[in-house]
């Protein structure tokens, strides 16, 4: 059976070595290349010109050169490799901007080292693996922003939808919160434009739905 050589490139050495060892008991895996930088990784490359990975897992917050600059010299380097990154980091931005430099995989290191290996054996079948909170992210750019932008209302915009959801009136939420109709109603507003919606029963719905963090 051929086996799948794997290339490892992780600052941290308690993950580094755990995960090269447990991806090494399995049979269907040969471990290569384990390094603690992208410097390391190209100084090895350039020591050993042979040397090609058929997956290489990355992480981003790398000392030296980060893995997202690492990227395109990587692919200048093994144009057919596999790039799987493994990372703490799950922002939309930093996601979509490694996607774009030609990474197939995105695993958070919140993952199992079981998940981590489903995740190698999907990318040798062709395939790509999303961890899922980092597959909702993704999900949230697709549609625009809408879920991701209703996040981002204020403490007190979230307790007034909420008290509209329990079905109060302005004035009992005016009187609840110690402020005035038109401060209820202008924060109300506010609220709407956030999340995008054009009156209370659409707002109460995207709460039902789970849609507001």
């Amino acid at each position: 059976m051929k086996k799948t050589r794997i290339g490892l490139i992780e600052d941290n050495k308690i993950i580094r070595d755990s995960v090269s060892r447990f991806i090494g008991f399995h049979e269907e895996f040969d471990v290569v290349s384990v390094h603690g930088s992208a410097e390391s990784f190209f100084y090895s490359c350039q020591v050993n010109p042979q040397l090609n990975v058929d997956i290489l897992l990355l992480d981003l917050g790398l000392p030296g050169l980060s893995g997202l600059n690492a990227l395109p010299l990587i692919f200048d380097q093994m144009p057919d490799v596999d790039v799987v990154i493994l990372t703490t980091y799950e922002e939309e931005d930093v996601i979509l901007k490694a996607l774009c430099s030609g990474a197939c995989s995105y695993i958070s290191k919140k993952a199992s080292l079981p998940e981590i290996v489903d995740a190698l054996r999907i990318v040798v079948q062709g395939g790509s693996y999303m961890s899922p909170s980092i597959a909702r992210e993704i999900v949230n750019h697709l549609m625009g922003g809408r879920i991701s932008k209703a996040t981002i209302l204020t403490d007190r915009q979230k307790e007034i939808l909420e008290m509209l959801v329990d079905g109060k009136s302005y004035a009992t939420i005016s009187e609840q919160l110690f402020v005035s109709v038109e401060t209820v109603r202008s924060h109300v507003k506010k609220l709407y434009k956030v999340l995008q919606v054009n009156n209370k029963t659409e707002a109460i719905t995207k709460y039902m739905k789970g849609q507001i963090g």
